[in-house]
């Protein structure tokens, strides 16, 4: 379930700040409602807020300001082990001298639940991850995926209703970490628990999210679905931030219902979809996606707008090719395509017409 509102979230930011210094606000007044199931993504660069807002969360960093609730209840004084909370971090942070079944029984002792009790539960936890066969086993003896795994498990072991995960596969190589996102992905469905996860990983958060909120300088510059951030982001940052992705800076010629004309630096026009630009005379950077540009005549989409191109640099990818070319003064503009049979290669210096569809570009508030 996706919360609309706080009133029917089960996790609620209202009005919270963060300063560790009484000056400088690393969260800026942030309100996000998460409803209970969902799996949201804080995804953002370096300093950007988003491990601070989890940690709050957990009960590791208290706000300055405002409120955190869980299920209807404030949690801001309330202790980290009192919050029913699972965590998985990235660096697993198992305890090195015991077995694995002894790490997930941990949990639950403090607790105070019974020997056969706990038994079942680090059973059934383990057999969630396929890790059934390692329970006497140190962590020492475990790979970084199979650590992973434990951590995981350890989390859910005591049938947490909420689950924060701070960037758990940021030490994964890339083969492992894309199995695991569908591992933790499939997990989330079939236990039907509330997921808060950390990432700088734009990719990751695509592939496992319900929502993805993109923090930057301490405010969520967009939340929404995985595919409304990448096909119609908010603004430039965003844009920039999710998946690859051309800009061409201009100045809005007209505007009204719905679209409007840019002209490029160079004096090109184009027509492109207003998104945070009302005016005319505005300052604006046009945002297209490199799969959505054609080089190929008969691949142009219906009413393309055509430009002029000369290409860079072409690169064979295998599946696809990535070429670089000089459009409009910039020479960083990028068109990904399909390998497809009989598709010829570029040469650099080749001069070529460019196409999209006017849906596909984005006049964005340059910020």
């Amino acid at each position: 379930m996706v919360a609309t509102s706080p009133n029917d979230a089960f996790v609620a930011f209202e009005h919270v700040q963060k300063s560790y210094d009484g000056v400088s606000l690393v969260v800026k007044d942030l309100n996000l409602s998460i409803g209970k199931g969902e799996f949201l993504t804080m995804l953002g660069p370096s300093g950007s807020g988003k491990t601070t807002c989890l940690m709050m969360l957990a009960g590791f960093e208290t706000a300055t300001h405002g409120r955190i609730m869980l299920d209807g209840t404030n949690i801001n004084e309330v202790p980290p082990h009192k919050r029913g909370i699972g965590m998985v971090f990235q660096n697993y942070a198992l305890f090195p001298h015991m077995t694995v079944g002894e790490n997930l029984s941990f949990p639950l002792e403090v607790r105070g639940m019974g020997k056969s009790d706990r038994e079942a539960k680090v059973k059934r936890a383990l057999d969630m991850v396929q890790m059934y066969s390692f329970i006497n086993r140190r962590p020492a003896q475990l790979s970084g995926g199979q650590q992973q795994r434990i951590a995981l498990a350890r989390a859910l072991v005591f049938d947490p209703s909420l689950v924060l995960m701070d960037e758990p596969l940021g030490a994964l190589d890339k083969q492992l970490r894309e199995h695991m996102q569908f591992e933790i992905k499939h997990l989330h469905e079939s236990l039907a628990i509330t997921v808060v996860y950390v990432t700088h990983d734009q990719g990751e958060a695509l592939t496992m999210s319900d929502r993805v909120a993109v923090f930057n300088d301490g405010r969520i510059q967009q939340l929404a679905t995985p595919s409304d951030l990448y096909e119609r982001p908010d603004n430039s940052f965003v844009a920039q931030f999710i998946g690859e992705n051309n800009k061409l800076p201009g100045t809005i010629e007209s505007i009204g219902d719905g679209k409007c004309t840019v002209r490029l630096e160079t004096g090109e026009v184009i027509d492109a979809t207003p998104v945070n630009v009302s005016t005319k005379g505005a300052k604006t950077l046009v945002s297209i996606r490199p799969e959505r540009v054609e080089y190929k005549s008969e691949a142009m989409p219906a009413g393309a707008h055509t430009i002029d191109a000369e290409v860079m640099e072409f690169i064979y990818m295998g599946d696809m090719f990535r070429t670089r070319l000089r459009v409009a003064g910039s020479d960083e503009f990028v068109i990904k395509s399909r390998n497809t049979l009989g598709q010829r290669m570029l040469a650099p210096g080749e001069k070529i017409k460019i196409g999209w569809a006017p849906q596909d570009a984005r006049a964005l508030d340059p910020m």
